[in-house]
Formats: C-alpha cells, sequence, structure tokens
C-alpha cells in the first residue's frame, strides 16, 4: 500500500486495529464482488448489519453503543472504505456524519436513546434531506416548510439527490418553521413510513451506481413536535453536518487515489510492450511519481485536519481545502491510472473508470468544487462572493 512518507508507521494500536479491520473488510466483501453491483446498480444491504457490528457508524463519537475512536482512525477507516467503492464510503458517512451526528448533537435525550443505537448498529438505516430541486448550493433558499399544528408539525416540501433515501427508515429533514415570525431551519427525525411522505429512487445514474439515491416528497405529513431536534435552530446546524461528512470525503479521496495508483502500478509491472514491462519506460515512471506525489501531498493534508479536529481547532474552511484538494487530485489520478490500463482501463475487471466515473458525482456532492473555491475565498478575504 502506498505510504510514502510513513504516515501508518506512527499509528497507535487502536489506529492501526481500526485500519486494519477496515481494509480487511474491503477487500474480503467489497472487492470482489464491486464490479457487479456497479453494473447491476445495485446497493449491498447484506454489507449493512456487518458494518454496524464492526462500528463503523459514526464511530468518532461517543456513548449510545458508539466507538467513540480517534479523528484519525476515523478518517483512516474512511479511506479504506472508499478504496473499495464511494458509494460503500458515502452509506457509512451519511448514516454517521450526516444523521447519527445531528440527534447526537441537538437532539433530547429521547431521542437519542431511541434512534441512535439502532443506527449505530444498522437496524435501521437513515438519510439526511436538505438538498432541494431548486436549492443545491443555496441551501438558504430552502422551500421545504413545516408549519405547527397542535402537538404536530405538517411538513410540505421535497428534497433531492439524497443518498440512502430510497432505502431508508428515517430521514433528517431541514424545513423552514413557518409557524416562528423568523422562519428559522429547524430539523425533524422523520420516519419514512408515515403517510405523505415518499422516498422514490433516482435512476439513470452513470456515477455512484453502487449506492441507492434517491428524492424525499414531504405532502402533508404529520410530525410528532417530539420529533424535532430541540437544539437545531438555524441553518448554521445542516451545515456543521456537512462539515462532518465533508471529512470523511477527504479522506475517503485518499483511498480511491490510492487504489487507481496501485492498480495502475501493478499492471504497468506485469504488462510487457517491447520486450520490457512498460512501468520501465521513463513516461510511465514519470506519471508514478506524480501520482505518488500528489496522493501523499493529500494523505499529508488529511493527517493534518485530523489533528485539528481532534483537538477542536478545525474551521469549516479548512475541511473545504481538504474535500476541495482532495477530491480533485483522486479525480485526476484515477484518469491517468485509467490511462495506463489502456484499453484495459475502461473494463469492469480494474477500478480505476469506475472511481473515475464515482469522482464526479464526490466532486460535486457536499458543496460543490466551486462552493468551496469560495468558501475559502471568503475566509481569505472576508467578503462573501456568493452573497
Amino acid at each position: 500500500m502506498l505510504d510514502y512518507m510513513g504516515i501508518e508507521d506512527d499509528l497507535d494500536q487502536e489506529e492501526r486495529l481500526i485500519l486494519e479491520t477496515a481494509r480487511e473488510f474491503v477487500q474480503e466483501e467489497v472487492k470482489p464482488n464491486i464490479a457487479e453491483w456497479y453494473q447491476d446498480d445495485y446497493f449491498p444491504m447484506e454489507l449493512v448489519p456487518e458494518m454496524g457490528e464492526l462500528g463503523f457508524y459514526g464511530a468518532n463519537m461517543d456513548g449510545y453503543g458508539l466507538a467513540n475512536i480517534s479523528e484519525k482512525a476515523y478518517g483512516l477507516l474512511n479511506q479504506e472504505l472508499e478504496a473499495g467503492d464511494s458509494g460503500i464510503r458515502s452509506f457509512s458517512s451519511v448514516q454517521g456524519g450526516l444523521v447519527i451526528y445531528p440527534i447526537h448533537r441537538w437532539g433530547s435525550e429521547e431521542q437519542k436513546e431511541e434512534w441512535i443505537p439502532k443506527l449505530a448498529s444498522g437496524e435501521e438505516i437513515g438519510c439526511f434531506g436538505l438538498t432541494e430541486p431548486e436549492h443545491g448550493s443555496d441551501p438558504g433558499g430552502m422551500e421545504t416548510t413545516a408549519e405547527r399544528d397542535g402537538d404536530d408539525y405538517i411538513l410540505d416540501g421535497s428534497k433531492t439527490w439524497i443518498t440512502n433515501a430510497p432505502i431508508s427508515d428515517v430521514a433528517i429533514v431541514w424545513a423552514r418553521d413557518v409557524s416562528d415570525e423568523d422562519r428559522p431551519v429547524r430539523g425533524f427525525i422523520v420516519e419514512t413510513d408515515r403517510d405523505g411522505v415518499s422516498t422514490n429512487k433516482q435512476g439513470d445514474k452513470l456515477s455512484m451506481r453502487a449506492s441507492s439515491t434517491g428524492e424525499i416528497g414531504l405532502t402533508n405529513a404529520r410530525i410528532p413536535k417530539e420529533n424535532m431536534l430541540p437544539e437545531a435552530k438555524g441553518l448554521k446546524a445542516p451545515l456543521s453536518c456537512l462539515s462532518q461528512a465533508r471529512y470523511t470525503i477527504a479522506w475517503g479521496a485518499v483511498g480511491v487515489a490510492r487504489d487507481s495508483f496501485e492498480t495502475a502500478r501493478d499492471y504497468a509491472l506485469e504488462r510487457e510492450q517491447f520486450d520490457k514491462p512498460i512501468a520501465g519506460f521513463q513516461i510511465q515512471q514519470e506519471k508514478l511519481a506524480e501520482m505518488a506525489t500528489q496522493i501523499t501531498t493529500a494523505q499529508l493534508l488529511a493527517k493534518r485536519l485530523a489533528d485539528l479536529k481532534e483537538r477542536g481547532d478545525v474551521t469549516a474552511a479548512q475541511i473545504s481545502m481538504a474535500k476541495r484538494n482532495n477530491v480533485r487530485m483522486a479525480r485526476d489520478q484515477a484518469k491517468v491510472a485509467r490511462e495506463m490500463l489502456g484499453g484495459n482501463g475502461v473494463t469492469a475487471d480494474y477500478p480505476p473508470m469506475r472511481h473515475m466515473a464515482n469522482m464526479e458525482s464526490v466532486y460535486t456532492y457536499e458543496g460543490t468544487h466551486d462552493i468551496h473555491s469560495l468558501i475559502i475565498g471568503e475566509e481569505l478575504t472576508d467578503i462573501p462572493a456568493y452573497r
């Protein structure tokens, strides 16, 4: 495994155990089947309980059956999951950072005790409803509403491009509370089997095909007021959830790039042309050297991010920088790896083409590349360019 600067040499016992556990899981359970799942547009539900048993969901949080591992260990876990496939890492990231996290951070004690153990084990599957058909990069334009009606709220609106929606038991839905004159954004725990709630699958994807993606439709959906997250008020609440997920992406992208590099290097060492392995040609060595450099740089950025997050000093803009850089890096390196494989690179027998396609989604979701540029730009200039 590529680790040019020896980052893994400094892991403590727990971090090494988590890395090896996740790597073994991917090697034995994901890689033998992922090409078929991807081609069949199938998310492997059979992996959900096993990942829960291994403690993958919300592993960097404490209590309620959560593993409470270090931020570096959590990053390494997501690195290994995405080396298998972005769809597998996305499932785990949503379950943890976008569903367990808001309940853990803003939920009542009753909500925490009811939902977190079931989500942590994989008994229940969750999704996160923020993006709307007309409001992707600008969640402040949210049109989904929640209106108080006695002891309930009535939710109306729609959410789109929601990972896990078609297979979810519960959704964290963000809506404007129109009963309050300030119309604040509030979070609601919405069971997907309630009347007025639909979770249709979005098909015809050419990316993230081993991930279940859909919509959340809300039509006069009656939700008990007890389902509102009491401590979440304002747009900063869902945006802080996105920071949790973006952190996992910064690490996961390293896994994609590393898997692409290793595939290309192994192929170059075995593939012979002109009476020698193509790895012996200068142009291929230049490609491998540049790939290794870019991946190592991204590894060091992710590690620094983990250190900052562990001590509570990380900022949203720093997470944006890591997500922006590392995903672009992975997108580029998967393409180079595909080139090195020649015609074989466009087949399902090798992962770089699949990683390439997946990275197009990762480049866009959880904040597009351009939006992250503006987040960093605002941090550098104190001028918000998107307003």
